[in-house]
């Protein structure tokens, strides 16, 4: 049985389309991931600063401005907390896109992909009944 060929071209074109928009997920989860490191970063090295009254040099777009360090650590617990937000909506996202490329090639869905960590509070729960 031979298939139209625009057919084919349609179909690798989507698969394709498909597979770009997980990797440029997973890329974009990477490189916030490397910057929520590097916020880590900064965070610890302010809290070991003997002197924390002090100011800071802070880079913004290639440009240093000098900053209270309790300003700098709540601007960094703040950038923290939007970049844990958006990595964890991209992952949600990169799930549901591996799920439409699997079913695009006529792959089954993957098994477990659609677990979430538990939470710390969830954590401390189950240990205290494993605890007895």
């Amino acid at each position: 049985m031979a298939r139209d060929p625009a057919f084919v071209l349609r179909y690798l074109a989507e698969v394709e389309e498909l597979a770009e928009d997980v990797l440029a997920a997973r890329q974009q989860i990477v490189d916030l991931d490397v910057k929520r490191n590097r916020n880590r970063e900064a965070l610890r090295a302010l809290q070991k600063d003997p002197e924390p009254d002090e100011k800071a040099m802070v880079c913004f777009g290639g440009m240093f401005i000098e900053l209270p360090k309790a300003k700098t650590r709540e601007m960094l617990r703040q950038d923290q907390e939007e970049l844990d937000e958006e990595i964890n909506n991209l992952r949600k996202e990169l799930r549901v896109k591996v799920n439409r490329l699997y079913e695009a090639q006529g792959k089954p869905e993957l098994k477990g992909f659609n677990l979430n960590p538990m939470s710390a509070e969830e954590m401390k729960l189950i240990n205290r009944i494993l605890e007895g």
